[in-house]
């Protein structure tokens, strides 16, 4: 760390160690240590926490574990970042930050809490949970943070699994790497929110097994070892599920290395857990085995049948029991009066990803609703309690469906009454209305089925083309084009938001309702098809209240788009840059966004199951919600990273000038740093509302990083401050902002703070170091500045992206 080996050694200086063992609280500027003693804190019941090493490991992790059985840990802190020695310790700064240190005094961990409080406690709960709370505050809810909101590999009673919708934060389990390595693993155990929630295990980004959605009692196909007894929520604000077991009981769920999940209890008299179920799956339960619109039943032979009025798509392979490419309609579905329904009684539910529901409807008005709209092809019921309620629509292909082998429900598929062997069932009309929109619907409906027919001839030739995009790493819904013309009102100017160096974004509304934002790949965009490919497989594996959510895609002939949540504010840069807009935003919101983004990145370089270095952090790619809180967008120039992998090297270059690193844009070197340069610059402008590419001063060759160095020499920091914030902000708050942005500008990467460094600045008052010169503070052209060498540069609306190709 550098010169943050000084800045943090204060803190140790000040510790006061404390005697854990007969505490479950850590106050502030108190330390617990690492040391002869493993237990740290202690509940007096059920749970402890301490430092451990795993198996047969020497390497040191914070964790909590059950007091009866010390090595069944159920928590574990720096799971990704292990101690080295018995040095370590965890302090809980005056912000009500809790703080893992190394023996070399840097930040292995933290619990980065959105919101600090200056009197605070750090406890461990009676339940297992560790958190942070106000002195005199002991409400759940007010809790500042708490480790039952970052699960690892085992859920115990009062944690969840779900997500929250308006901290945009998942919770979710993660097997380890192995028995001695709590680093996060191949497996994951997650409630996925596209469409109607339902259960999955995945193995990395491929789905092994879906439970299904809830049925209002369970999850339809009851993965062992969930028992039955379990709670499900799920409203506007958030859906989860909790492990739902007698609180005299000790029991827990946990996800194996090797993606088992196991269900124990421990047993007092043998003093030891009892495996009380295991994950024990047959092959019909393996994802889409059979493939698209078939039914699995293990008690056939063979086991793959497809839905009545299907045929195989591939013949000879089916012949060959290959049944992955699934079936396709015999005749194609008509979109006219002449459909009816097949019902399949005891079925697991299809994949419920790019379904629509509605709670409050009757499966009567289901079925209407489903007729009315061509484009669906099932429908049941939500909740089977009390006779049956709510709706459950699907569109497209029916994926994943099986005769469920416990209580499964009915699943209504649409089909032509042709291939039903009943008569047409017509629709009825008042003669009042029939008089007034009778000629209207004749026309549209024969619109309809002419548009239909048309797609329908070229539905096995887009399939074709676009079967190997949707098999890379695309896990999200595939919006149909005509779902997307019809919510733009076919890309009508009305409902253009903007347009960046992807394309054109616009605005739309889906059946139900929910707001939308298309980005539609330009076919004179300088991004294409990696670009796009790589925004929708990163961003979808990436959940955060600081990320814009990616909804889904759609993929028609040359067509490209990505289909995200709506963003009313737009960006960042519509505010801060605007002589109106920069009036809009005053410090409080500023600090506010500040903070955001610092914790997003912090989540992008460290704390998701990806390392992601964003490579394009301005202000045209930090959205604002409704509340103006931010969101950072557009990740097609990402690149992941793998978990021990700290820098890259590229011969592309691409990014926006006056926010590339010098490194990045001299010689191709990009990491975490690069994307800290960045945050530096960003901040700057926040604080002033001026560009820093374009920054007119009385010294032309300044940029806005050489002005605010300069002002920083001369001890007049504040003279960078917009004139709109003079009266609404705090002068401490903006003085360690610009503080911390000239820490990130600096022109070494390694003299620039981590964001987890940063973040825990922000946060905090503890003393910083003096900044170093900024890289590229002079005005002229980064590259004239770093190399001589040829590049090519391409423009992008008002900002300039560079891609640089060296010669062979």
């Amino acid at each position: 760390m550098g010169a943050f080996s000084v800045l943090f050694a204060c803190s140790f200086l000040f510790s006061i160690l404390i005697d854990s063992a007969t505490s479950n609280i850590i106050y502030p500027s108190q330390s617990i240590r690492d040391g002869a003693s493993a237990t740290l804190l202690s509940t007096g019941g059920n749970f402890e926490l301490g430092f451990f090493s795993p198996g047969n490991s020497t390497k040191r992790y914070l964790g909590i574990w059950y007091t009866k059985s010390p090595r069944t840990v159920t928590w574990v802190a720096n799971r990704e970042v292990p101690l080295s020695n018995t040095q370590g310790a965890l302090n809980l700064s005056s912000k009500g930050i809790l703080v893992l240190y190394s023996s070399t005094n840097d930040i292995v961990w933290s619990s980065n809490s959105p919101r600090t409080a200056e009197d605070s406690v750090a406890e461990l709960l009676e339940t297992g949970n560790l958190v942070v709370r106000e002195g005199n505050d002991s409400n759940p809810d007010n809790f500042l943070w708490q480790s039952f909101g970052h699960p690892g590999d085992t859920l115990i009673l009062g944690m969840k699994l779900g997500s929250n919708f308006v901290t945009k934060i998942d919770e979710f389990l993660s097997s380890w790497k192995s028995a001695e390595d709590p680093a996060r693993g191949e497996y994951s155990f997650i409630i996925d929110t596209h469409g109607y929630p339902q259960l999955l295990l995945k193995r990395g980004n491929i789905t092994l097994f879906r439970a299904g959605p809830w049925n209002g009692i369970k999850f339809i196909s009851n993965p062992r070892p969930i028992p039955i007894s379990n709670e499900f929520v799920f409203n506007s604000k958030e859906v989860y599920f909790q492990f739902g077991i007698q609180k005299s009981v000790l029991s827990r769920l946990t996800l194996s290395p090797s993606g088992l999940p196991q269900s124990f209890t421990w047993n007092d008299r043998t003093k030891d857990w009892v495996i009380t179920d295991v994950g024990q799956f047959d092959q019909c339960e393996n994802y889409a085995f059979c493939g698209p619109n078939t039914r699995c039943e293990m008690s056939r032979s063979p086991i793959c049948a497809c839905l009545d009025g299907f045929i195989p798509k591939s013949p000879a392979d089916w012949n060959f029991s290959d049944w992955s490419d699934g079936c396709i309609r015999r005749t194609p579905l008509e979109c006219s009066d002449k459909v009816g329904f097949r019902k399949y009684p005891g079925m697991k539910f299809p994949d419920t990803s790019s379904s629509w529901y509605d709670k409050s409807i009757s499966l009567k008005e289901c079925e209407v609703l489903c007729l009315k709209n061509c484009s669906c092809t099932a429908y049941a019921n939500l909740d089977i309690r009390q006779g049956g309620s709510g709706c459950l629509i699907w569109f497209g292909d029916l994926i994943d469906t099986r005769r469920s082998t416990g209580d499964g429900q009915d699943l209504f598929v649409r089909m032509n009454a042709s291939e039903l062997g009943v008569p047409t069932k017509k629709r009825t009309f008042s003669k009042k209305l029939a008089g007034i929109v009778s000629s209207a619907i004749v026309s549209g409906i024969g619109m309809i089925m002419l548009g239909f027919i048309i797609s329908m001839r070229k539905w096995n030739l887009r399939k074709k083309n676009h079967c190997e995009e949707r098999e890379q790493d695309m896990e999200l819904p595939i919006f149909e084009m005509s779902t997307i013309a019809h919510a733009t009102d076919a890309f009508s100017n009305s409902k253009k938001l903007g347009e960046g160096g992807f394309g054109p974004v616009y605005k739309g509304i889906l059946i139900g309702g929910q707001q939308i934002a298309v980005k539609r790949l330009s076919k004179s965009s300088g991004q294409g098809l990696d670009e796009f490919k790589n925004e929708v497989m990163l961003i979808a594996k990436l959940q955060h209240r600081s990320l814009v959510k990616l909804l889904g895609c759609c993929i028609h002939e040359d067509e490209r788009m990505l289909i995200y949540e709506y963003m009313p504010n737009k960006s960042l840069d519509s505010f801060i840059f605007d002589q109106t807009g920069r009036k809009l935003l005053d410090w409080s919101q500023r600090i506010n966004i500040i903070g955001g983004i610092a914790r997003g990145l912090l989540y992008l370089h460290q704390d998701s199951r990806l390392r992601i270095i964003h490579r394009d952090i301005k202000a045209s790619n930090i959205l604002l919600d409704d509340e103006l809180n931010p969101k950072i967008s557009d990740f097609g120039l990402a690149r992941m990273f793998g978990g021990d992998q700290t820098e890259a090297k590229t011969s592309r270059i691409v990014g926006t000038y006056g926010y590339m690193s010098p490194e990045y844009a001299s010689n191709g070197y990009f990491s975490v740093k690069s994307d800290a340069f960045s945050f530096g610059v960003l901040v700057l402008e926040i604080v002033s509302g001026k560009k820093n590419r374009g920054f007119r001063h009385l010294d032309p060759n300044l940029n806005l990083l050489g002005h605010a160095w300069m002002l920083w020499i001369k001890g007049t920091p504040f003279e960078l401050i917009d004139e709109c914030l003079i009266e609404s902000c705090n002068l401490s708050e903006v003085l360690r902002c610009i503080h911390v942005a000239l820490l990130c500008v600096q022109q070494r990467p390694e003299d620039r703070p981590n964001m987890s460094a940063v973040v825990l600045i922000l946060g905090s008052e503890i003393p910083l170091p003096q900044p170093k010169q900024p890289g590229f503070f002079m005005g002229e052209n980064p590259h004239e500045q770093s190399t001589s060498s040829n590049k090519h540069v391409t423009y992008s609306g008002d900002e300039v992206s560079l891609i640089s190709l060296d010669p062979r």
